[in-house]
């Protein structure tokens, strides 16, 4: 797949749909490192560019679209559907806990919430796709996904980035294979997971993709079971590392001391390589970080 044309199509399709979203230099770490704040997208997290990029893409069919999620791709599905007049029909885990359940329910569609984890979510989800004829938004494995959630990237070095290495937080991979599909090799990227929910870097390790059991205070964003077919095809030989709870809890606080930038424990993901070390830049090296998800709970401003 020609992966620069299908972005650059997706940049044009999503254009006054999907926010630019800013990007900044801190040096809360002692360096400086590049921020992209992509959790002040549309339903506060990345995941706006791939839902509109595939409704504008796609005939929509009547029963409208249905989507599996841990949260922030169900809000971003809803949204999209509501701001282009479409029905949907979203699933999500109790794990995605009630601040992102509450936000799709804000929006307005019609929402499932079932026992278990995204997989189980994704199971429901597939089901009323063949019962109604409703049109599958897949939130990570997915052609029209992944190139919206390149987008990202294509904007990002419209601003100007100057970074060698870019860290991208993963669960299922729909974000990262949109970077690694932008850049082909011209900037390094490093894919950070929790420890416990771990699919890519347990993928890369075993050769294919495998199941792997996901928890932490991240799961409800990053805790795919296994990673896309997408992803594990673009991602090989790439960097993969490991983070702990407590350091994302860190960069959490980091990011809301130095910046008052207050993000889920996704959204601080990539900053915990830099913070626990698991990711340690060369002297020179120029270094990025994709911020994105903003969606905390419990809402600190909820009513």
């Amino acid at each position: 797949m020609d992966w620069k044309s299908e972005i650059l199509a997706a940049r044009d399709r999503i254009a006054g749909h999907a926010q630019i979203t800013p990007v900044m230099q801190s040096n809360a770490l002692g360096y400086p490192v590049e921020l992209k704040l992509e959790h002040m997208q549309h339903t506060g997290s990345f995941k706006a560019r791939g839902a509109f990029n595939t409704l504008l893409s796609m005939d929509v069919p009547s029963a409208g679209v249905v989507a599996a999620s841990g949260g922030n791709h169900g809000a971003a599905a809803a949204y999209a559907a509501h701001a282009l007049g479409h029905p949907a029909k979203i699933f999500v885990p109790e794990l995605a806990g009630p601040s992102k359940i509450s936000l799709i329910e804000r929006i307005g569609a019609d929402l499932s919430v079932v026992p278990g984890e995204y997989a189980n979510a994704l199971t429901m989800a597939q089901a009323h796709e063949a019962e109604s004829g409703a049109m599958q938004i897949h939130a990570y494995d997915a052609p029209a996904t992944v190139a919206g959630q390149g987008t990202c990237f294509a904007e990002w070095d419209a601003q100007g980035l100057q970074a060698d290495t870019v860290l991208v937080a993963v669960g299922g991979g729909g974000l990262i294979a949109g970077a690694l599909a932008w850049f082909q090799g011209a900037r390094k990227v490093v894919a950070v997971e929790p420890e416990t929910s771990c699919a890519l870097n347990a993928a890369l390790a075993e050769g294919e993709p495998v199941d792997v059991s996901v928890s932490g205070i991240a799961a409800n964003a990053l805790g795919a079971r296994r990673i896309g077919d997408i992803c594990f095809g673009l991602a090989q030989g790439m960097t993969s590392v490991l983070v702990p709870d407590e350091a994302i809890a860190q960069a959490q606080q980091t990011l809301w001391q130095a910046h008052r930038i207050l993000v889920e424990p996704a959204g601080a993901a990539a900053i915990a390589a830099l913070i626990s070390g698991a990711y340690q830049p060369e002297p020179d090296e120029r270094v990025a970080v994709l911020i994105c998800g903003g969606n905390i709970a419990p809402d600190p401003l909820a009513d």
